[in-house]
């Protein structure tokens, strides 16, 4: 099986795109047989919660979510945003306040994520991604 890509173009739209992003997502990985409802999954919707909220709240809205699933199974999740800021923790603060967990949550559950900035240069702008590995069969 070769690599399958789903793209979603959102040109920097704010407004219901997490909501937009997760059912995108949902949707490809039912159709990757990934388990409806399982921890995998939800770790996927959350991360990918995270890097589209993330690029909402500081680079302006995303313009693209990518997802590669690849033959090993393998997940890629990649949202594009205009901002070439890569992201960065936040210092220290209370952890009981909303904000500023989301690296932490990419640190926990990603097997590893980065950011790279857009490759023609035409305009300023990165992708963050981060990969996980194919769900254990469950049963």
């Amino acid at each position: 099986m070769a690599e399958q890509t789903r793209r979603l173009v959102l040109g920097g739209a704010t407004a219901g795109v997490v909501t937009r992003c997760r059912d995108f997502t949902r949707h490809a990985l039912a159709d990757w047989r990934w388990a409806p409802g399982s921890e995998a999954e939800e770790d996927v919707l959350l991360l990918v919660s995270e890097l589209v909220t993330n690029a909402c709240l500081h680079a302006g809205g995303p313009r693209e979510l990518v997802l590669r699933h690849g033959p090993d199974g393998r997940l890629r999740v990649e949202v594009t945003d205009d901002s070439p800021e890569p992201p960065r923790p936040r210092a220290a603060q209370d952890r009981s306040r909303p904000g500023g967990h989301g690296l932490v949550l990419l640190n926990h559950l990603a097997q590893s994520w980065g950011s790279a900035p857009l490759p023609d240069g035409a305009r300023p702008g990165k992708t963050v991604w981060l990969e996980l590995p194919s769900p254990l069969p469950e049963g």
